[in-house]
């Protein structure tokens, strides 16, 4: 099976040899926007007999996303133990009991209220080990401790958990280093715990703390190098927002502006870019809460398509595109344009002329990137909540709902709903595509869904 495509590019006499990755190395895919450009083939139709080329059972549910290179998989999970009443765990979720799987078992009770990391092999689901990354698993509503997703590069893997503990594995699972984030800098502050996955680029990581609900700490931005764990540089990022509205639940962008990479980080009511080397705020876009309201808490990660960020706020109102640039604070005249057809929970996705957008209660709206103009008005999807982000890939939209059913979309040809195919149970994660194969996370398994 061919894991990365390589494309060579002859450019003003050199050769430039890019490489075009067809892993899913971290939240929200090598495009870093939901899309998997080296996917092809996909199965549109699957369930429980149709398409499943393997299911592995997990400790536990969980809103992380799996990170996929080569012929590993990484995913993590909590471990709530084998009694754990229903009433702790979302909606429609069961304690586990009787036919917990292997790693469920192996961990036995020692495991409860742990935060596990889990190496699968991709070729069959076998699970090649799982290490303890923290413990003090709770549950706030939606979501527990595992929500951030792991990241890879192929030779290591990283992970954080809500409870702040930051690590990173080689291939073979022996830790590399770990740290504490709340040891470090304080306790987090939000109201539905912390679920922000840390960005990947060049050699280090981006990670965002931005609370306020149960804090007066101030949110930050702080980059670690990658290889030694060790904190490069830690900014302040204040907001006038209040109450629950400086929490923040999404991850940072690194976008090209002004002829230099930026990370761009949004949530409490602003959308602010800083230099990467230093950290230091280069400028900040506002109008994200226009009310000013006490409850406007973000999720939702921003996208961006070159230089033009696109942002949605919270219940998806507004949802701006802009593009920043220069120093200070950015007025209306950087917006493309402005709307209220934004998602609450989804991040949207994008093929870099769309942007293609799931509400929470399953309507797809599809419009255009420079104008804003709608190209496909409130198609509905199979009836739900959702709260993970869709898929774009091969010509499909892949949008999964809480219970399970995902929503196949010919968004090609007529914006066609092709397929709705229904799984075990509670889903949060995201669906992912890597190669012909689709990676699906309920609460009980991942699934690889592949042609048979």
């Amino acid at each position: 099976m061919t894991f990365r495509l390589i494309q060579s590019t002859l450019l003003t006499g050199a050769l430039l040899v890019p490489l075009v990755l067809a892993d899913w190395p971290q939240w929200r895919g090598p495009e870093f926007n939901g899309t998997s450009p080296a996917a092809s083939d996909l199965a549109v139709e699957w369930g429980p007999d149709k398409n499943v080329a393997w299911k592995t059972r997990l400790p536990s549910w969980s809103a992380a996303t799996p990170a996929v290179w080569g012929d590993r998989i990484y995913v993590t999970s909590a471990q709530e133990g084998f009694d754990a009443p229903a009433a702790r765990a979302p909606r429609g979720r069961r304690g586990f009991g009787a036919g917990a799987g292997p790693v469920a078992q192996a961990l036995g009770a020692a495991g409860r209220d742990e935060i596990l990391l889990l190496a699968l092999n991709r070729s069959d689901g076998s699970v090649l080990w799982t290490r303890r990354i923290g413990d003090g698993n709770r549950i706030y509503r939606k979501q527990n401790l595992s929500s951030p997703s792991p990241i890879t590069d192929g030779g290591r893997v990283w992970s954080m958990t809500g409870g702040g503990h930051f690590a990173c594995h080689d291939a073979n699972g022996e830790v590399l280093w770990a740290r504490n984030i709340q040891k470090d800098y304080g306790r987090f502050g939000l109201n539905h715990g912390y679920a922000s996955t840390p960005r990947l680029h060049d050699g280090r990581l981006y990670v965002q703390v931005l609370h306020g609900m149960k804090t007066d700490d101030p949110s930050y931005v702080f980059a670690v190098d990658a290889k030694t764990g060790k904190t490069v540089w830690k900014v302040n990022r204040p907001t006038d927002a209040a109450a629950e509205s400086p929490d923040d639940y999404s991850t940072p962008l690194i976008v090209r502006i002004d002829g230099a990479e930026q990370l761009v980080v949004s949530g409490g009511d602003y959308v602010t870019g800083h230099d990467l080397a230093t950290g230091k705020e280069l400028w900040r876009m506002g109008g994200f809460n226009p009310g000013h309201e006490r409850f406007y808490r973000t999720i939702a990660s921003s996208v961006n398509i070159s230089d033009v960020i696109y942002t949605t706020s919270t219940r998806g109102n507004p949802f701006i595109a802009f593009k920043p640039g220069g120093e200070g604070w950015i007025d209306d005249s950087a917006k493309l344009w402005e709307n209220t057809l934004g998602s609450d929970v989804p991040t949207p996705t994008t093929d870099g002329e769309r942007i293609l957008v799931v509400n929470d209660r399953g309507i797809l709206n599809v419009l255009d990137a420079q104008s804003g103009e709608l190209m496909v008005d409130r198609l509905r999807l199979e009836p739900g909540t959702y709260s993970s982000s869709p898929l774009l890939a091969d010509g499909k939209l892949y949008a999964t709902n809480e219970e399970g059913a995902t929503t196949v979309v010919d968004v090609e040809d007529g914006y066609q709903i092709l397929a709705v195919n229904r799984l075990d149970s509670h889903t949060l994660a995201s669906p992912i595509a890597v190669d012909r194969q689709i990676f699906l996370r309920t609460a009980d398994h991942l699934y690889c869904i592949e042609k048979d």
